[in-house]
């Protein structure tokens, strides 16, 4: 997503819950926000009700140092001293496996898992197909029309036979991971957010609603007793698309507005389906709903390449409701997710 866009949803989703608080009284717990952007590439918005500023920032700084751990443990385009992340096993590719801390092993095993689950479509293993379309991103980038060139054909065609996830070896003993096919990397773009946020929530007590990048984790709910408000970002930019209550769960948007280039007037945005190698075209967005926010970011991007009745099957495998926006504008929805809009 572009910097604009990614903080235009922040600051929805700041206006929105700020609009749907119940002021607290003067007694008891009172509403805090706090915004960074140094994790994930993207904006962080917490909101948390607190008996005092000091305990807010407590739990807040908690959270921060967290995910900004994380951060740093997933990346693939940057190093850091004194860490192997994402990046160091990706440079080592078909060389030799990489010790690295546990926190990387549970977020690749648990990859790998809905690498399974979902047929293969959320795949953290086909970054050799994902990195083409990134760079070809970030080349229109320098264009104001956001105009540029997909991947050649060919180079996509030979990507595609260096994403397979049997050649993550990972060996959760010795803590080592090992992609032995030299032309493969991983990329976690679609489980890494949410699998963090689910990890740093796990500190929270309390009431509190955090939004990275738009992945969006409730904890508990209001001091009033009331359900979190939140927001789905309309795909072309206009009032919400849809509000959802909800109480200790997790809300995740995957949506072919986030980041995208235009060629000869088609929008290539950076859902890439890992059957063809091509953004897939017959959604505008799909929003799951789900305790889990590693298991929300996943399921995301596997209904937007899965037909209805296939994404509404693994939606029920994993307790989750979705809501799909189609290309037309048309929406759909799981009965559960029905049941949580607001009136």
């Amino acid at each position: 997503m572009r910097r604009a866009g990614i903080l235009a949803a922040a600051l929805a989703l700041a206006l929105l819950t700020a609009c749907a608080a119940v002021p607290a009284s003067a007694s008891g717990p009172q509403r805090y926000e706090a915004t960074w952007l140094d994790v994930f590439d993207t904006v962080t918005t917490v909101v948390g009700y607190a008996d005092s500023e000091a305990g807010f920032t407590q739990q807040a700084d908690a959270l921060h140092e967290t995910l900004r751990e994380y951060h740093e443990l997933y990346d693939i385009y940057n190093e850091y001293d004194g860490v192997n992340n994402l990046k160091t096993v990706n440079d080592r590719a078909g060389e030799a496996p990489v010790e690295v801390d546990a926190r990387i092993i549970d977020l690749l095993v648990f990859a790998r898992e809905l690498c399974e689950a979902t047929g293969g479509k959320t795949n953290a293993a086909m970054g050799a197909v994902t990195s083409l379309w990134h760079d070809a991103r970030a080349a229109a980038e320098n264009d104001a029309n956001l105009e540029g060139t997909p991947p050649a054909a060919d180079e996509i065609a030979g990507a595609l036979g260096h994403i397979s996830f049997d050649a993550v070896v990972i060996d959760e003993a010795a803590s080592t991971v090992f992609l032995t096919d030299a032309a493969q990397s991983l990329d976690v773009g679609a489980v890494a957010k949410g699998y963090a946020l689910e990890r740093a929530a796990e500190s929270l007590s309390g009431s509190w609603l955090v939004s990275v990048g738009g992945n969006v984790r409730a904890v508990g709910e209001k001091p009033d007793g009331s359900a979190w408000a939140v927001g789905v970002q309309d795909p072309d930019g206009g009032d919400y698309a849809a509000v959802v209550e909800v109480r200790d769960l997790s809300v995740v948007t995957s949506g072919d507005y986030q980041r995208y280039f235009v060629s000869d007037g088609v929008r290539y945005h950076h859902i890439i389906d890992p059957e063809t190698g091509y953004p897939s075209g017959q959604y505008r967005s799909v929003t799951i709903v789900c305790r889990d926010s590693g298991v929300a970011d996943a399921l995301s991007t596997a209904l937007f390449d899965m037909a209805r009745e296939d994404g509404e099957a693994l939606c029920k495998a994993y307790d989750a409701e979705a809501m799909w926006i189609l290309s037309d504008g048309s929406r759909e929805y799981t009965d559960g997710f029905s049941a949580m809009l607001r009136d």
